[in-house]
């Protein structure tokens, strides 16, 4: 790009255009264009299999660890799976136009509180190629126009995606610039785009803990912020402990890569002894890495030490923290001050210490005998999501259409004016 501020702004205000002529696309539009985007997706596999290897073969360059390039990689089944997820935003109801609440006044004024987009989106992500058809189908679905800023990683597999999502809007009438994808790997893209305030409505980083504290640092806009995903699983007193292993196990192992996967876990020191003898197999089996406390060593004797930043750490890997607590309360205090407040488990049989748990603990969402990995669009039946939020404002938890939203009051009258 050889003038990178002139670029940025034009993409940006190409987005407001096309945002507000989205004001007046039906459903009906927009879910044709997820339809054709679909079929294009599985008619031209063979072109995105192609760009995706180019990015494959750099991926060694850009130091990606295995998980990483399966992350990148795209076969038939993948974009499949890509394609299929498109028409599954088909079937979610249209947020825009709901009326989210009504009421009459004496003075005969109706008042009516109505669901209406953000405007537009400026969606900066990982290497996950996927998660560039996902944006742009959420985004547009809840009546947005995205900006979308995805890895140097995946650069080819991104252009090669857009290309065919931009196809997709002209050949259903839909604006142009609904979607745009940055083209420049320049990282200065991303502090211009986050100068423009007045084209652009929300920014939502979903990457490193480094990307959204600088998204933070320099938005001019408000942000939805995706920090770190340092969830815990609590084994209580009144635990059934075969439940507790199975939930730990699979909070731990199922997917170590993603965000509500657990990274620690806390154990009652009234059942310590028995559950630790039980899951500590079951961990080394599984090749988890286990950095606890004195207690936790005297259980589980292939256990390191942990620091004090072990248990500030998002893993991302098989390794997890873990520490016997006297209590509920330091088991509570705990996690209100090293998590991250994403996710957090508690297992146990008593009703007193469930209630007081989700009640106390500050996370986006607190779950009861049940897995951490469940802290999910679709698991929660919202559909698809753009991530999940561990801000307080505008949205918490995972993000899908309805908190891609806003809402403004659209008021009828008949001849009042105000005495």
């Amino acid at each position: 790009m050889n003038d990178l501020a002139e670029y940025t702004w034009t993409v940006a205000r190409q987005a407001r255009d096309a945002s507000r002529q989205l004001m007046s696309v039906t459903g009906g539009q927009k879910n044709a264009w997820l339809k054709a985007s679909a079929q294009l997706i599985r008619k031209r596999a063979a072109e995105l299999v192609q760009a995706n290897s180019k990015d494959l073969e750099q991926a060694p360059n850009y130091g990606l660890t295995d998980a990483a390039i399966d992350r990148l990689r795209l076969t038939d089944a993948r974009l499949e799976g890509i394609a299929a997820a498109l028409e599954e935003v088909i079937a979610l109801p249209d947020p825009i136009g709901e009326v989210i609440g009504s009421n009459s006044r004496p003075n005969g004024l109706q008042v009516m509180q109505v669901r209406v987009p953000l405007g537009v989106v400026f969606f900066i992500y990982e290497s996950r190629p996927n998660v560039t058809a996902d944006a742009a189908a959420l985004c547009v679905k809840s009546g947005n126009a995205v900006i979308l800023r995805g890895g140097k990683e995946a650069l080819h597999s991104n252009l090669a995606l857009y290309q065919l999502l931009k196809e997709g809007l002209r050949e259903t009438g839909l604006p142009e610039h609904a979607v745009q994808l940055v083209e420049t790997t320049d990282r200065e893209a991303v502090g211009q785009f986050l100068k423009m305030s007045e084209f652009i409505d929300v920014t939502i980083p979903r990457g490193g803990k480094s990307l959204i504290e600088r998204v933070a640092a320099e938005a001019t806009m408000p942000v939805i912020k995706h920090f770190d995903g340092i969830c815990h699983v609590y084994v209580d007193k009144d635990a059934d402990l075969e439940m507790a292993a199975r939930i730990l196990i699979n909070s731990k192992c199922q997917r170590p890569g993603v965000c509500n996967t657990a990274e620690s876990f806390l154990v009652h020191r009234d059942v310590a002894d028995a559950f630790l003898t039980l899951v500590g197999p079951q961990l080394e089996k599984a090749g988890v890495e286990v950095r606890g406390d004195a207690a936790i060593r005297e259980y589980l004797p292939f256990a390191q030490l942990a620091t004090e930043e072990d248990y500030r750490t998002e893993y991302l890997a098989l390794k997890i923290s873990a520490k016997v607590v006297s209590d509920l309360t330091e088991a509570i205090a705990h996690i209100n001050e090293y998590g991250s407040h994403h996710t957090d488990a508690i297992v146990t049989t008593n009703w007193n210490a469930a209630r007081r748990f989700t009640t106390e603990v500050d996370s986006s969402a607190v779950i009861v005998n049940a897995s951490t990995r469940f802290n999910d669009g679709g698991e929660f039946g919202l559909g698809a999501e753009i991530g999940i939020s561990t801000d307080k404002f505008h949205a918490r938890g995972p993000c899908g259409l309805k908190e891609l939203t806003s809402y403004k009051y659209v008021v009828f009258g008949d001849g009042q004016i105000r005495e």
